[in-house]
Order: structure tokens, then sequence, then C-alpha cells
């Protein structure tokens, strides 16, 4: 066994290229996605510490629709309810920084709260008194340094982006004096009385179980599987390709051995073995390259993760045995996936069988008629995923037949093409170049199918970022029309101000904002005063005739797209808030808000809620006075320098937020191309030394050898410009699917498509490039062959 073994490894000693590919192939594949795997992680972790926070999940907390009032928890203390009151908000540090701020009373905070050691007695007091302490990690005291805040204090176990404060500091610092969020029940003692007797209105909320921003931000880490799980099978292409020629180059190998007396089991041991230490050592550099990755890109997902939902995610990344674990285990499964068919010809190899090698990927009929089957099988699939699929995974697998059916389809496609081409040239030359270039190409076939979803998904996404990108600027346009906006510290303020503003603004409006519920879920409400502001600018997708009268005089609502779709509204329709029913009145736009929302006139909001505090305005004055304006406000009321924000400035942050949003896809769609490129190198470079016998006897008969490196160069492009038009309109579609089936599955919202020519064209020219770089090795090599090479072709029987 030991001499059958070093017969099967020196192949690999006698091709280190090819070595050289299966290893970075599988490398490479691993590593983006173990990348993704491991930014994924790190995110889900950060939510479980955030669910985890004060004992979340694991107490049961007294809450409201609004605020509760603290005469209510004294209330609650004197009838012997074991309560512990605490302030949670988003405390704004400036236009770049915010904080989730967390008030706690140290003296009641249930044992299961405990989740930083405050000290006792004297040790007690710099927390509880003025200005207080912040308890924070390490990452949030380097991200807030220089912002004017309590001390801060570092402490393990609390959450990033997060800071625990006595409660008095924090309802100082939220403005919430006298204003509690919610009660944490003490499960240690029992309560004397009914809560309904003590304080109607409260109701008891059980553990959460799990994270609400895990479940808002499920399907934006799904995007991310998608695209890591795309480049992971871009890369099994290179795999695929390497182990089925280094299988078939050693077919004499495998009959000798045979013969020799090795047991088929015995072969096929050695194999496996052979294949399970090929691939642990890809997957090991795949798992340090996936880290690398991972690094790099952690801090865009961190920052999309805060800006759409929220969510804190550290900037830094821990090593988790779980992806690194499912890092390896996907190296070894893509392995054997891709050795399959290899092994299962080899467990049939024929032992008398003659011991002539063949390029491996030289298809039949039968099985170019089997994979046109399979593909378009897989078509009609995705067409009635479409038809008939629900759910984001459904979407997905929508994506997924779409793209491996039309890259089984291309190969058959390509055959078809170069024999018809074949047919109709003229001169012997173009028909040996057509018929070799069929001949070529199931060799080629994994490669151009890597190349083509690689492509493929460049243009899919790529149109689809460019849309949203169109549509989100003209949108915020729309939306953001209030030449400034103020945050007054509080409702007093905010009357002097506006009373100043009236004479020297063309318009001051509230901007009201109240949690609420629609067909028992939450939502958000927004009171807004009918102003030729929002008539002229305010993003309808559907509206009933006369919209904004009917606002104007009360009893209608406007609801965004994600609300619509979820819950199937159209205009005209009833709509039921607790304490008010009204109809529908439009449907509006609503990109990058995963929440439901509904706009109510500021009459019904104030109504439903008396308590919301008018402190948030909307001020329209000419633009070029703008700036001016806002000097003189913060001058004559001195504001900070967070209460007034331009609209330049919301623009550009929320276009900042867009586009590292973005980034993360953009960076696997680079990775997956060069990839794909990488795949027709190892093909061309394999192939070019297995040809030999088809280039002789044209030498022979007067090519030359400049001739042949030139065609060889000619095909290689053919092939690939090919292939660019068959992605064109596999991208498109990938692109509609990308708008109109997962983002309104994932999100909630359907965007418009639009067309950009000239990335295809930009694109089309790195294709040409890439496979011109991929060529140039093997078209050298041919060109400086020796002619004693091309005799001994003839000396050999073949």
């Amino acid at each position: 066994m030991r001499a059958a073994l070093f017969a099967l490894l020196s192949h690999w000693r006698r091709s280190p290229l090819q070595l050289a590919m299966l290893l970075l192939g599988l490398a490479l594949a691993t590593a983006l996605w173990s990348g993704v795997q491991a930014i994924n992680a790190e995110a889900r972790a950060s939510y479980a510490e955030a669910a985890a926070a004060l004992g979340q999940d694991q107490l049961a907390r007294i809450e409201a629709e609004t605020p509760i009032a603290q005469e209510t928890y004294i209330a609650l203390r004197r009838a012997g309810w074991p309560v512990s009151p605490v302030v949670e908000g988003r405390l704004r540090i400036d236009e770049r920084r915010s904080l989730h701020l967390i008030g706690i009373d140290p003296l009641t905070l249930p044992a299961p709260a405990r989740q930083v050691e405050f000290g006792e007695g004297d040790a007690l007091l710099p927390f509880v008194s003025p200005p207080g302490l912040l308890f924070v990690d390490a990452e949030t005291i380097a991200r807030l340094q220089g912002a004017d805040l309590p001390p801060l204090r570092l402490a393990e176990g609390v959450p990033p982006g997060t800071a625990i404060a006595d409660i008095g500091q924090a309802q100082r610092l939220l403005r919430m004096e006298g204003r509690i969020s919610h009660l944490l029940i003490d499960p240690a003692a029992v309560p004397a009385a009914p809560l309904q007797d003590v304080a109607p209105g409260l109701r008891i909320s059980p553990p959460d179980s799990g994270s609400e921003v895990a479940r808002l931000t499920d399907s934006f880490h799904l995007n991310l599987t998608a695209f890591g799980l795309l480049s992971f099978a871009v890369g099994l292409f290179i795999v695929h390709s390497a182990i089925g020629l280094a299988f078939e180059q050693r077919r004499p190998v495998f009959r000798t051995l045979r013969a020799l007396g090795l047991p088929a089991g015995t072969l096929m041991g050695l194999l496996l073995g052979e294949l399970l230490l090929l691939a642990l050592m890809a997957g090991m550099l795949g798992l340090v390259l996936g880290y690398l990755v991972a690094a790099v890109l952690l801090p865009d997902v961190a920052a999309t993760l805060r800006g759409l939902y929220g969510a804190e995610v550290p900037g830094s990344l821990a090593f988790r045995p779980g992806w690194a674990a499912a890092g390896l285990g996907i190296a070894v499964l893509g392995t054997l996936i891709s050795a399959s068919q290899s092994l299962w010809r080899v467990a049939r190899l024929p032992l008398l069988a003659p011991a002539q090698p063949r390029a491996w990927a030289i298809a039949s009929e039968r099985a170019l008629r089997r994979q046109a089957a399979l593909g378009a099988g897989l078509l009609l699939a995705a067409a009635g995923l479409l038809l008939w699929g629900q759910g984001v995974v459904a979407a997905f697998a929508l994506l997924a037949a779409l793209l491996l059916g039309a890259a089984l389809l291309l190969p058959v496609l390509l055959s078809l093409a170069l024999r018809a081409a074949e047919r109709l040239s003229r001169g012997p030359v173009a028909q040996w170049f057509w018929a070799d270039t069929r001949q070529q190409l199931p060799g080629l076939s994994l490669a151009l199918m890597a190349l083509l979803l690689a492509l493929a998904a460049n243009i899919g996404v790529g149109t689809m970022v460019s849309s949203f990108r169109l549509t989100f600027t003209g949108w915020l346009d729309q939306r953001l029309a209030f030449e400034l906006y103020l945050s007054a510290p509080d409702q007093a303020t905010a009357a002097r101000v506006t009373d100043w503003l009236e004479p020297r603004t063309e318009a001051v409006l509230p901007i009201l904002r109240a949690d609420t519920e629609v067909l028992d879920r939450p939502a958000q409400l927004y009171g807004m005063t009918v102003h030729r502001t929002y008539r002229d600018n305010w993003p309808l997708l559907a509206a009933v005739p006369d919209v904004w009268d009917r606002m104007e005089g009360g009893g209608w609502a406007l609801v965004n797209e994600q609300l619509a779709r979820r819950e199937g509204l159209s205009p005209g329709d009833p709509l039921r808030l607790p304490g008010w029913e009204g109809r529908i009145a439009a449907i509006y736009s609503d990109y990058g808000n995963p929440a439901a929302q509904v706009i109510v006139d500021t009459r019904t909001l104030l109504a439903l809620h008396p308590e919301v505090e008018q402190r948030r305005f909307g001020i329209r004055v000419a633009p070029d006075r703008a700036a001016a304006l806002a000097e003189e406000l913060r001058a004559t009321f001195d504001l900070p320098a967070d209460a007034l924000i331009d609209q330049a400035s919301l623009k550009g942050f929320s276009l900042q937020v867009f586009e590292r949003t973005f980034a993360v896809t953009a960076a696997l769609n680079v990775l997956t191309l060069g990839i794909a490129g990488l795949a027709m190198f190892a093909s061309l470079m394999t192939l070019s030394g297995m040809r030999l016998p088809q280039l002789a006897p044209v030498w022979a008969m007067g090519l030359t050898k400049a001739r042949l490196a030139r065609l060889d160069f000619l095909r290689t492009l053919m092939l690939a410009a090919a292939t660019m038009l068959a992605a064109l309109p596999l991208g498109l579609a990938l692109a509609w699917v990308l708008l109109a089936v997962v983002n309104v599955q994932a999100f909630g919202w359907r965007l418009p498509m639009h067309v950009f020519p000239g990335d295809w064209l930009r694109l089309g020219v790195l294709a040409l490039l890439a496979a011109a770089l991929a060529a140039a090795v093997p078209v050298r090599r041919l060109a400086r062959l020796r002619p004693a090479d091309l005799l001994r072709v003839f000396a050999n029987e073949r």
C-alpha cells in the first residue's frame, strides 16, 4: 500500500502547477465562504449579547405604550411589587456617533441583570453622584474619545456601542426626567397585589428569548451568505476541473496498480485519503485568508448594520471555533462533491481496458444532451419558484436555479454555435480552428461556466446597486425637502425657537413620532402637517384621488411600502390603530427602513398620544439663506452642535451609509471575478500540455508555431467574449430578481430597474483582459515549444 500511495502522490510532484491551482482554488473558495460566516457569527454574537443585556432573556418586564411615569414606579414599589426601573434610549453625540444608553438603579436591580460590578457603600458614590460614570467596553471607549460625556469606565460584558449609567444620569442625558422606559421584575420575590389594581394600562411582557435586531437583520445576513455561497461555488469549478484532469491523467497509473493486485477498495481509500489531506491543507489556508477578508470587510458591515438597523457590532473580529469548523467542513464537503464524478469513474474502471490517457473532459453527445436537459429543468424550476414561491428562502432558491441552469446550458449553446461556425467556414485552417475549438470546449467548460457566473453576478449586482443608488438619491431629494432640521433640547426651548423662526422662514413644520401597533404588530406612527412641501415632494407610489386634501381633513393615513406589502394593503382600504379607525390615502416609498410606518395628520397623532413632545421640526427657508440662519439660530439660543442639521449634511450621511452598505457585495464581486479568471488559467495551463497530439499534425502540415499561438490566443478571447454575451441577459435577469423578488421578500420594498450600458462595456473589457492574462502563459509556452517536442508525438503510439 505504501508503494501505491507514493505512486499516486508522485503525480503532484510532477505537476506542481496543477497542485497549486487545486489548493489555491479551494483555499479561495473556503476563504470567501468562511469570511462571510465569520462576519455573520460576529454580528449574531453581538445580537445575543445585546439580548442578554440586563437579563432581558431571563427577566419579565412591565411595559406600556408610552414611557412610564416615575410616580407609577413608586406606587408599585409601595404596593409590594419587586420592580427595578430602567431608562433606555439612543444618545446622539454628534453627526457621526451615537450611543445606546441604559440607565439602571443599582440598589434594586435583580441579580440576573447585574452585568457590571458597581461596588458597594462609598465605592458606589461615583456611579450615582453627578456627573456619574458610564460603563462601556474597550471598543466603545476608543470610539467615544473626545465626546462630551460623563467619565467612561471599562467593564467586561457590556455589549458594544452600549453604555450603562445610573438611572438619574441617564434620564438627564436622554432628557427623560420623571419617565421610565420599563420595569424589570425580580423573579426572587412575589408581587403583593394585581398589577391592574395598582397601575392600570401597564402590561407584563415575558423574557425576550431572542433579539428583535437579530430578527430584523436576518435578511441582510442571508444576502451575505448567498454571495459567499456563490463565490464558493465559483471556486469549486477550479477544484472540480483540477481534480478531474488529475484523475484522468492518472488513469494508466490506476490500471497498473489494479493489474498488480491492488484491491479496488484500497485504491478508493487511498484516493479519498489524498483528497481529505488536500482539503484540510487548503481549508486551513482558506481559514487564514477568510479571517483577513472578514477583518477588512467587518467595519463596513458594522457601519451598515448600525445605520440601517441601529445594531451595534464590534469593528474588530474575534476567532470563533464555530465558523472555523464550518469552514473546514465545507472545504472537505466541497472537495468530495467536486471529486465525486471522478471517484465514480475510478470505481468503475475496467481492469483490462487499454491504458491510453485521454483528455478527461471530451464530452459525448449523450452527456451534452443530459446537461441540456438538466439546465432546462432548472430554468423551469426557477420559473415555478417565481410564480408560486413565497419567502426569502424561495427567492434565493430561484436565484440558485436560474444561475445554475444557465451555467449548465452555456457549453451546450457554445457547442451549437461552434458547430454552426464550422459548417459556414471556408478553408482548411478555418474549419480546423472551429473543430479544434469545439474539441477543447469540454476541457474549458467548467472555467467558462465559472466566468459566466462571475460576470452575471457582477452585472446583476452592479445593476441592482446602481439602480438603488439612482432611486435612493432621487428619493432623498424628495424626503429630505427641508433645508434645516431642528431637534430642540426641551419643549420650552422648542417653543421659543419656533416663535423666533416664524417671521424669518417660509414654514416651520413639526415632526412628531410615537410607537403604535398595526394588526397586532409594532409600527412607527408619525404626525404630518399637510403643507406644500409634502404635496410637492412626498414620494407616493399609489394614492386615492385628492390624497392631500383628504389627509388634511383627517380620518385618512399614509402607510409605507413595507407595511402595505406585508399586510396586503391598498389605497382606500380601512386601517385600524389603537384608539383610531380610518382609511389608507396612499402608499409611499420608504427605502432603508425595516419597520412598518403609518403617517396621520398632526391633530390625530396628538389626540392619540398627547404625551408626545414637540421638539423636532423641519424648517423651510431659501437654500442660500440656510447656512446663515443656522449660525444665527445657534448663536441666539446656544443650541448644541447636533440640534440643527442642514439638508446637505443629512443627505451626505445617508449616502455614506448607502455606499458602505454595498461595499461588501462589491468586494465579493471583484473576488469572485478573480477566482473565475484563475479557473480559466488553471484549465488552459492543464490543457496546453495535453494538446500536443492535436497540434503536432497541423504544425507538420505547415502552420508555424507563432500562428498556432495566435490562433490559441484568439480562441480564448473569443470564448470569453461569447461568455460575456451570454452573461448579459443572465445578469439582467439576476438584477430583476434581486430588485423585484429578493428585495421585496427580504426588506419589503421594490426598486425600479435601470440599465447602465457603460458598466457592461467596462466589464466586457475586464473579462477580455482576464482571459488574455489567463491565456498569456499557455500561449507563450506554445510559441516557444521545441520542434523536437512536436516530432516526438509521431514517435509514440497515440
